[in-house]
């Protein structure tokens, strides 16, 4: 595929907001190439910067109009697709200023596919597997504009925060108990 093709294609999807692909995706969109040929290509749009290989297997629009805060966590809706993944845990609570150190460069993910971390160029995204079920998780999940993935409520934050087992002692529990 030529550069300028695959420019036009991803320029066409970014205008409907997608921007974050995983390679499966990037091969529907350029289907009539070959698999070495479609390998080769995709090897050139890394090295030219027209796309970032955030993780393994998935890829990041360089040149979209959409990036933002929200580009985490499309690469962790990617990394888990098929799976709930929202953000929670240190993430959330330092969100809400339930916590007394903001975490830099890391996001904290529930999941209901398995656990893992990834160090990608957006920082890094840490998934922590949950065997609670969706109809369990859905009431305590928040829908913020222009996020990219649910967001836990206070409660359901430092609910996982205990059930993993992590560190509460930076939780200010006044905070917690006002709500």
């Amino acid at each position: 595929m030529r550069q300028s093709d695959a420019i036009k294609m991803l320029d066409r999807w970014d205008v409907t907001g997608r921007y974050v692909y995983l390679k499966r995706d990037l091969r529907k969109l350029f289907h009539g190439e070959a698999r070495d040929t479609f390998d080769d290509s995709l090897d050139r749009l890394v090295r030219s910067g027209i796309l970032v290989r955030a993780a393994r297997g998935v890829y990041v629009y360089r040149l979209t109009r959409h990036f933002s805060d929200a580009t985490p966590d499309l690469i962790a809706r990617n990394l888990r697709r098929g799976h709930l993944v929202y953000e929670s845990l240190e993430s959330a609570l330092s969100m809400y200023g339930a916590i007394s150190q903001i975490p830099v460069d890391r996001r904290t993910y529930m999941t209901t596919g398995r656990r893992g971390e990834y160090r990608t160029p957006y920082g890094v995204i840490e998934f922590t597997h949950t065997a609670r079920t969706i109809d369990r998780i859905a009431p305590g999940l928040l829908h913020p504009e222009g996020r990219g993935v649910p967001v836990a409520s206070k409660q359901l934050a430092l609910r996982d925060l205990k059930a993993t087992g992590r560190n509460l002692d930076l939780v200010d529990e006044q905070l917690m108990e006002d709500e």
